[in-house]
């Protein structure tokens, strides 16, 4: 058992479901636009260059993109992972990390859950939903380049921050 969470801690790093479920609930915006969008582009683009990040950025309202970054050591591999896991943003309205915990624990294979191909999504970390409050899934955060993990926590500091700015307890 323990050689088992060993590996699932490795992959997922020790996240759960539920917790992860939680952190989407504490990461609601009070409303969301292409100024917003925007904005929180630019806080993910300035925390990846100044720790010298290879990581790709892309904020979609929908399935609009209207921020992209590349930074250096990224190239188009990077954007077909973003556009895998917003996918699966899309398709469950859940972080793509939430979706691969949420397998892992359930012993389940997501993509004949879901009927969707692997090409297509991607369950790793790296797809966050932006959801606004009392409308919902109104936009995705991808982060591309990193370990999955690493991923999923740089768009979580992101939207910590953009909230932080907008005095918003996150």
């Amino acid at each position: 058992m323990a050689e088992i969470d060993d590996k699932i801690n490795g992959t997922t790093g020790g996240f759960t479901s539920a917790g992860l479920k939680t952190e989407e609930e504490l990461l609601v915006l009070p409303a969301f636009g292409v100024a917003a969008a925007l904005e929180i582009g630019q806080i993910a683009f300035d925390l990846a260059t100044s720790r010298g990040l290879k990581a790709a950025i892309e904020v979609r309202i929908g399935e609009w993109t209207v921020f992209h970054a590349s930074l250096p050591g990224t190239n188009t591999e990077n954007d077909w992972w973003m556009g895998r896991k917003a996918r699966v943003v899309l398709l469950t309205g859940h972080s793509s990390i939430h979706e691969r915990v949420l397998a892992e624990e359930t012993n389940i294979d997501w993509f004949a859950k879901h009927g969707v191909e692997e090409e297509q999504y991607a369950i790793h970390g790296g797809g966050l939903p932006i959801n606004v409050l009392g409308k919902g899934l109104s936009g995705i955060l991808l982060v591309s380049g990193l370990p999955q993990i690493q991923d999923h926590l740089l768009g979580v500091e992101v939207l910590t921050e953009y909230l932080a700015r907008k005095g918003e307890v996150a």
